[in-house]
């Protein structure tokens, strides 16, 4: 008969259940805070996520203008991506597969027969390194970084991807998103999933905010929201946001969805009037969002040739912070990206890198209060 000691038994029980899960190799995951003045951030690396964004509204009010959670434990079951860091292709790619340079890569299919958001284990489901944190700096600011091996989700390539969050000048957060591939050319597509609401985070829904968004095209999409391959004037339409417009003015025009399951809503890529495939690096005017009430207005720049669109429509009863239910439409999406499933499309701008041509993206947000919407 087999002994064991009590010694062996008490190491068993150690190696089994006290040892804390690891995350994709990481076990400390916690909240960090860049700040200056009285504009704070604060993050989390599971999936490198935006905490919150707080700032001073026009009655000096500190508010809180992105969905978020209270702890570490909720980012790790967040399957509405608050604030997350979206990877390694954001949005959807039809089918689930693309072929490249002769050999067809077929994904993780997470949305259905597609692939959505880089697959159920993409940049928005594990937990990221903290590669450095400078919150005394001039320019504070927090860095993180994230291994994805060839064959993760589907995707060639061994790939590298940091995230860093500045404070830049007064009220100005910038996001630098990079990637590097040591080998095999691979799609990328890195964007921010952060739900703003610049009433509050806790002030209901984004109706009555005013959006202007500098685009007079989007990608064609059907009933499924995967893209056609074609795009769409949307000129003197529900879609043309060129003039500030309450949002809640046109969820209201849109036609009902199809699925009546479904809330109606934007979820719809805009392509940029500026954007110069040519001048990959040059910043452009995206977006502003401006809340009345508080005073307070967000301008949206980026170096990406467009930006998804999504108002909340599928937000359900989900508890945020403070306990705080978020509904449909408590927050809005603006999230720069190539354009969606660019692998399958060649008329689209290539998302694809080389170990030579890296992939840079960099979202810049300047806050400022008391002016006109």
């Amino acid at each position: 008969m087999l002994k064991v000691s009590v010694s062996m038994l008490l190491f068993l029980y150690f190696i089994c259940f006290a040892i804390p899960e690891s995350v994709n190799g990481y076990d400390d995951l916690q909240f960090y805070e860049i700040k200056s003045g009285n504009f704070s951030v604060n993050v989390t690396n599971f999936a490198a996520s935006l905490v919150s964004v707080k700032l001073p509204n026009k009655h000096g009010i500190l508010t809180d203008v992105i969905l978020g959670y209270d702890t570490v434990d909720e980012y790790k079951n967040n399957d509405k991506n608050l604030g997350a860091v979206i990877g390694r292709v954001a949005n959807r790619i039809r089918d689930a597969h693309f072929s490249l340079n002769g050999t067809q890569y077929n994904l993780d299919r997470n949305s259905g027969n597609n692939s959505i958001n880089g697959g159920s284990k993409g940049f928005s489901r594990v937990a990221w390194e903290l590669a450095e944190h400078k919150p005394d700096s001039k320019t504070p600011y927090i860095t993180f970084t994230l291994y994805s091996p060839d064959g993760d989700q589907g995707f060639p390539g061994d790939v590298t991807a940091n995230v860093t969050y500045t404070i830049n000048d007064n009220y100005t957060l910038s996001i630098d998103m990079k990637a590097i591939t040591a080998n095999k050319p691979t799609p990328i597509s890195i964007t921010t999933h952060a739900y703003w609401n610049l009433g509050g985070h806790n002030s209901g829904n984004i109706f009555s905010e005013k959006l202007q968004l500098f685009a007079s095209n989007i990608a064609a999409m059907d009933n499924d929201l995967l893209t056609t391959g074609n795009i769409t004037s949307i000129l003197k339409t529900t879609n043309d946001f060129l003039e500030p417009s309450p949002i809640g003015i046109r969820i209201n025009q849109l036609p009902k969805p199809v699925n009546s399951k479904k809330q109606k809503g934007f979820d719809t890529y805009y392509v940029l009037d500026a954007y110069n495939d040519l001048e990959k690096d040059r910043m452009n005017k995206v977006a502003v969002l401006c809340e009345e009430t508080s005073g307070i207005r967000m301008d949206l720049s980026s170096n990406a040739p467009g930006l998804q669109l999504y108002t909340a429509n599928n937000l359900k009863n989900l508890t945020g912070k403070g306990g705080v239910e978020y509904k449909p439409y408590a927050g809005v999406c603006l999230e720069t990206q190539s354009f969606p499933d660019a692998v399958n499309h060649q008329n689209f701008p290539s998302s694809i890198i080389t170990k030579e041509t890296p992939y840079s993206q960099t979202i810049s947000l300047s806050f400022s209060t008391n002016l006109q919407c």
